[in-house]
């Protein structure tokens, strides 16, 4: 049970953190990894 519950946190975790790296004030970066301009904050 404890395995679970540990496999489940460490998922939880990986899939949380998008990626590393800021934003501007309208929520958008570059993606140097794939080459390109987005944002995370839709209005």
């Amino acid at each position: 049970m404890k395995y679970v519950i540990t496999l489940s946190l460490a998922l939880l975790t990986i899939v949380a953190s998008a990626h590393s790296g800021r934003t501007n004030k309208n929520g958008c970066h570059h993606d140097r990894k794939h080459g390109g301009y987005h944002c995370h904050n839709s209005k």
